[in-house]
């Protein structure tokens, strides 16, 4: 298994094969987290007049994401697992839409198979993997609104890599020292409505969900995300 860790949306457009495209903080943590709190489906789109559209179209359903880090306005949600876990979305259908995540995954137009990538379930990525044994897998880290390479995304994609080449994993002092890093906006008081302390650690909580979420892409350009229990 030949196996590539790549960046960004031309990381995404080059990936063949199975390509994991990786959002920590927290497009793809946050997906995890809604679907644990009983979504039926999430819809992702990089635009965000596509998913103002389609909330439109669909009656149960919530918008959810982030631009510059911040709600969009006329949103239900930001992109924050904290607001997820106080969100009652039984039932309804999440229309997710991020800088760097969603982006990714439109952008994955090579790939045969797409999965979104965090830490939160990582240990399921990694079964899923070999249970597809491919030739190729990329491991796309988005970065920093896909534009700069953040430490949470590229140390997601080597744990992912070293999990599937059996070797050692990364450390929970490795997982701490990126509130030093990239995750310190996260203790920053000014962005405490948006992005607060507890974002961090729900983010980094590794393996505490048993399922994968697949990409699947629609025929109207946008991704329906599928999950699957491991």
């Amino acid at each position: 298994m030949k196996i590539e860790i790549v960046e960004f949306a031309e990381g995404a457009k080059k990936a063949e094969g199975v390509a994991v495209i990786i959002d920590v903080f927290r497009a793809f943590s946050v997906e995890c987290y809604a679907f644990d709190a009983g979504v039926s489906q999430i819809i992702a789109t990089s635009e965000v007049q596509s998913a103002l559209e389609m909330k439109k179209l669909y009656r149960n359903s919530v918008l959810a994401g982030e631009r510059n880090e911040i709600k969009i306005e006329g949103f239900d949600y930001g992109n924050s697992p904290t607001e997820i876990l106080k969100a009652d979305l039984t039932g309804k259908i999440l229309i997710h839409t991020t800088t760097a995540g969603t982006h990714g995954l439109v952008s994955a137009v090579n790939a045969e198979t797409v999965l979104t990538g965090s830490f939160v379930n990582c240990g399921a990525i990694v079964r899923y993997i070999r249970f597809l044994n491919p030739d190729t897998v990329y491991l796309v880290a988005m970065g920093y609104r896909a534009k700069e390479s953040a430490d949470e995304d590229l140390l997601c994609a080597k744990l992912i890599k070293e999990r599937l080449n059996g070797g050692n994993e990364i450390t929970k002092k490795d997982i701490d020292a990126l509130q030093h890093s990239s995750g310190k906006r996260f203790f920053n008081k000014a962005n405490i409505n948006f992005s607060p302390p507890t974002d961090f650690f729900l983010c980094t909580m590794t393996d505490r969900f048993n399922f994968v979420l697949k990409a699947v892409k629609r025929p109207d350009g946008n991704v329906s995300i599928i999950r699957t229990d491991i």
